[in-house]
């Protein structure tokens, strides 16, 4: 049964819950559009089990009081289709979020989630590239493009990702006002969050360039970075320019224009950056989604230990 036909099957009161919940997840917590689709997904695929389970659409009466068993039974089966723990982790988040909605209109208790884990997550380090390497990404010479205008255009995009810890939806959806302020940005990030990030006069002569050079000329409100045709440019583009570029340069499939947002942040604090300031640049919400960065350059950490620490001076006397 696809999606359609399936939520044609839900209880009225459950379709209408449901479609409040989603409408509070982008209203009022201004959720990713992104974000919004995946909570959906995950709901719909637990209500699709509990239809398995229970032999017909779950009501409100049968989400009232969930119990683990019931959740670690859904967990259970989209491990078996090959969900791993992060999509599995965020499933439960979604039907967590969703259950507490219930409740919170007296509807449902969240007892039973409290009670349930989410599985267990990898611990991942992002892949930094190389300063060298990076540069050479962001070079114009290395672009091999045969419209110098579109050699510029990718050569200002690679060098907001990596001269200011961009996200790639970040840098293709400024506008000119957004360029308009000088030394710095105002980004808008996840969750409509906005951080202001210096602008590197590197970066800044990069994207003068590109847009001196551009035959075309998007309105103040519009994305400054044009496609061939002169529409929005679409991250495929970069993401495809990147992987040639990486080909070219002996990199492995790890350099993407992620990581060069992970290489802004790792040279950051290699070079003696503090925790506190890169979790700003980045634009991050908590600080432990940050402090993965101290695992990618411990040794760099330990030298500056040594040399600083005073019981580390202590003992080299």
């Amino acid at each position: 049964m696809n999606a359609e036909a399936f939520l044609i099957t839900l209880s009225p009161e459950v379709a209408r819950h449901r479609k409040a919940w989603l409408a509070a997840l982008a209203g009022e917590r201004r959720m990713s559009p992104k974000t919004l689709e995946a909570y959906e997904r995950d709901l719909r695929q637990f209500l699709q089990f509990m239809t398995g389970y229970l032999g017909h659409p779950p009501g409100l009466a049968d989400l009232s009081d969930l119990r683990p068993a019931d959740l670690r039974g859904f967990l259970a089966e989209r491990r078996r289709a090959g969900a791993g723990a992060r999509t599995l982790g965020r499933g439960l988040a979604g039907i967590r979020s969703f259950i507490r909605h219930l409740e919170k209109q007296g509807l449902a208790s969240s007892a039973g989630l409290a009670a349930t884990r989410a599985p267990k997550q990898p611990k991942t380090l992002p892949k930094p590239i190389p300063a060298s390497k990076a540069l050479q990404l962001a070079d114009p010479q290395e672009q091999m493009r045969d419209e110098p205008w579109i050699a510029a255009r990718d050569t200002a995009v690679i060098s907001l990702l990596y001269g200011c810890g961009l996200r790639i939806s970040e840098a293709l959806s400024l506008t000119a006002e957004d360029l308009n302020g000088g030394n710095s940005l105002v980004i808008t990030g996840k969750g409509g969050k906005t951080r202001l990030v210096p602008l590197l006069p590197v970066v800044r002569d990069a994207i003068t360039e590109y847009r001196r050079l551009c035959p075309y000329s998007p309105a103040e409100e519009e994305p400054v970075f044009c496609g061939a045709k002169g529409g929005p440019l679409r991250p495929e583009i970069i993401q495809r320019q990147i992987r040639k570029l990486r080909s070219a340069l002996g990199l492995p499939d790890t350099a993407t224009p992620h990581a060069l947002r992970h290489s802004f942040a790792t040279h950051l604090l290699a070079n003696g950056g503090d925790l506190r300031t890169i979790q700003e640049l980045l634009g991050h919400a908590s600080l432990s989604t940050t402090q993965i960065y101290t695992g990618v350059d411990i040794d760099r950490l330990m030298d500056i230990y040594d040399k600083a620490h005073p019981s580390a001076r202590k003992n080299m006397r």
